[in-house]
């Protein structure tokens, strides 16, 4: 007679053969804290660079944006 095989190897194949369920998860729409965070930031440092570079320009005479501004100051003042 053959011998019969054992239950628990095939126990042990169907087991192993099943897929395990993963749950999808999507990530939330819209901004995170972070992003926001960086936006701000971004936007206060330019408005600073603004800000100076319109005070060299309307005190110093130099500047990348408002050069003109001190020539105008100047002329304005001694009239």
């Amino acid at each position: 007679m053959a011998r019969s095989k054992s239950r628990s190897g095939s126990s042990r194949r169907s087991a192993s053969s099943e897929v395990a369920e993963v749950e999808i998860v999507s990530e939330e729409s819209g901004l995170g804290f972070e992003v926001a965070l960086a936006i701000i930031t971004t936007v206060v440092l330019l408005a600073a660079v603004i800000m100076i570079d319109y005070d060299r320009g309307a005190n110093y005479g130099e500047g990348m944006l408002f050069k003109g501004k001190y020539a105008e100051n100047a002329a304005s003042a001694t009239e």
